[in-house]
This record gives structure tokens, C-alpha cells and sequence, in this order.
């Protein structure tokens, strides 16, 4: 259990960096050369920022549970 939480976390800590540098900052971002560009005229934002976002929320909370859980394994 351990070992799977340890790659978890490791795999999981890549793929956060990669959400987070795909995200339009000022300045348009990375995610400005794969179509996060473009805006909608409804909202303020696009569908593809929006699911980025979502990916990112859910990355961060399997981040945060494999962190809580090697901390709980690791302090028996």
C-alpha cells in the first residue's frame, strides 16, 4: 500500500505540474497554443479552460489524499 501511494503521488505531482503550466495566466499561457484561446460569447471563459480546470481540481485532491495517506501510513 505504501509503494502505491508513493507512485501515486509522484505520478500525480507531474501531471498537477503539467495542469497548472497549461493554465491561461495574463498573458495567455501554454494553454493558448492548444485551443484554450478562444473565448465563449456566454461566458467568461472556455469550455476547455473550464475542463482543465475541473482536471485540475481532481488531480489536486488525489494529490492531497495520497499525501494524507502516506503521512498516516508512515506515522504507524
Amino acid at each position: 500500500m505504501k509503494l502505491f501511494l508513493q507512485i501515486l503521488l509522484i505520478v500525480t505531482s507531474v501531471f498537477l505540474v503539467v495542469a497548472v503550466l497549461l493554465h491561461r495566466g495574463r498573458g495567455g499561457g501554454l494553454s493558448s497554443l492548444f485551443g484554450g484561446g478562444m473565448q465563449s460569447s456566454l461566458s467568461g471563459s472556455s469550455v476547455a479552460e473550464k475542463n482543465l480546470d475541473r482536471i485540475t481540481l481532481g488531480l489536486g485532491a488525489v494529490w492531497l489524499i495520497s499525501i494524507v495517506g502516506l503521512g498516516l501510513l508512515l506515522k504507524i
